[in-house]
This record gives structure tokens, sequence and C-alpha cells, in this order.
């Protein structure tokens, strides 16, 4: 696994923080949750995450900024570097019990991703990946699946729910990609999604309006495990747009041309 300093900071700061998770899994109905919109909640747990992980990697790194999913920016005194924080990637996955959820952190600098940590407390998960230094699942390194036809492949996507996306445009792409794929999923979590992707589990993952923060830390993954990422029109846009399809690059390619159609 990569031992940089960077690394080593950002899975010290998600472990502390996933003690925490996995400490109130173990009593989720106990958990005092407050509803922020329809179906999209937050809970204590989502909150005592993100206070750890701020705390762990405003000492290490006291300069660099924030973008936190309950915080929202945090400015520093380093306007290259920011912290882009998903405290508990997954909640509702978490309030339900389903050992799917994650802990995202990616450092950003210059609006450019170079590295990213996802852990999965539940099953002691722990994705790691930094600009020219790879991708791992632990101490094993991780690679893009290598299937060359849509026709063999396992894809997931993000299911737009009760109060949020475009449900219209969603069953018109799921009519056309269902056609074409050996299967698809949802898993609930689009971090563990771009993690899955990098390691092989799945074949392409694609999803809509998502915020940065769900998504920085997988666009090093997939990137790193020798994938493509990239918005639905094909460009770098990914953060900004808060869309993206992620596969190898013959997966990519043809998917991309499937959603175009629909």
């Amino acid at each position: 696994m990569i031992r940089s300093p960077l690394i080593t900071v950002m899975v010290q700061a998600v472990r502390k923080a996933g003690r925490a998770l996995i400490r109130d899994f173990g009593e989720v109905e106990q958990l005092q949750v407050s509803v922020k919109g329809p179906a999209d909640f937050v809970s204590a747990a989502d909150r005592k995450s993100e206070d750890v992980l701020f705390a762990e990697l405003s000492k290490a790194r006291p300069t660099y900024g924030f973008l936190m999913e309950e915080r929202g920016r945090v400015d520093g005194t380093d306007d290259a570097n920011e912290w882009v924080v998903d405290p508990l990637d997954g909640t509702t996955n978490f309030l339900h019990g389903i050992p799917m959820f994650a802990i995202s952190v990616a450092l950003v600098r210059n609006g450019v991703p170079m590295a990213g940590v996802i852990f999965n407390p539940a099953n002691d998960e722990l994705f790691v990946a930094e600009v020219g230094q790879g991708a791992y699942l632990n101490d094993r390194r991780l690679r893009v699946a290598g299937r060359r036809k849509l026709a063999e492949c396992v894809v997931c996507c993000g299911l737009p729910h009760m109060g949020r996306g475009d449900h219209e445009q969603f069953n018109r792409e799921l009519g056309v990609v269902q056609r074409q794929v050996a299967g698809l999923r949802r898993t609930g979590s689009a971090a563990l999604d771009l993690a899955w992707v990098a390691a092989g589990r799945f074949d392409a993952f694609w999803e809509r309006k998502l915020a940065p923060w769900d998504m920085a830390a997988g666009l090093v993954m997939v990137r790193e495990a020798g994938g493509f990422v990239s918005d639905m029109d094909g460009g770098e846009k990914i953060l900004e747009k808060g869309d993206v399809l992620a596969g190898n690059e013959l997966i990519h390619r043809d998917l991309q041309r499937l959603l175009k159609s629909a």
C-alpha cells in the first residue's frame, strides 16, 4: 500500500472516524436522526464522523481548506489545497443497518483530485490512491476490469429517489442500458461504487447530480487503477457538473454512447 506522508495522514483520520461510526452502527436504532430533506437523513453519527475528520486533518495540515458535506466550505490560508470530505456516504444504508457505507476523503490541489481514501469500516476495506502511485485495496494493487463487451458487464448506477434527480431521464437511460448489459446494480454509496470500479468488481458506473465529496476520492481511485472517468459529455468537469461515468477505456466509450442515445 502507499506509504506517503499524505496517505498516512488521511488513513489515520478515516480509521479514527471509522471506529466511531462502527460503534454507532452497532446501535443504529438509538441514533438521533434529523431530516434534511425527502429521504435524505443526517445522523448523529454523520456529524461525529465529520468532527473527527475535521480535527485530525486540521491538526496534520493546518493551512489546508475544507469542503465538507455538513460544514460546507471552510477556507484555509493555503489556497491551493483543499480536503473534500464525506464523513458518511451511504447514510440511508447506515440507518437501515445495511453494511455498505463509507468515509471518503480526497485532497484536491488547484481543483484537481490528487489523493483519495475510501474506507468502509463495516468490513474493514480501505481503498487508497495517489496520483502517480497507483490504487490499492488494503495491500493489494487494483486494476479496473478488462472486459471488452457491454454484454459481459455488470454496471452500477445511481437511482434517483424521492425529491431528487430527473426520474424520467434516468428511466430512459435505464431502459437503454439494461437491454445491453449482463447486470445492473445499485449500492447506495457513490464513493464505494467508484472504488469497486477501481477494484474490478463493477465494470462501469454512472450517476448524475452528485456532490464533489461523493466523487473526488473515487476519481483518483479509478484513474490510478487504469480506468477512465469523465462527466456525461466525456469532459473533465465532473466536480463542477456533478455527473460521472467510469469504466475501462472501451466500456466507458460504449456506455457513454448508449447513455447519449437515451
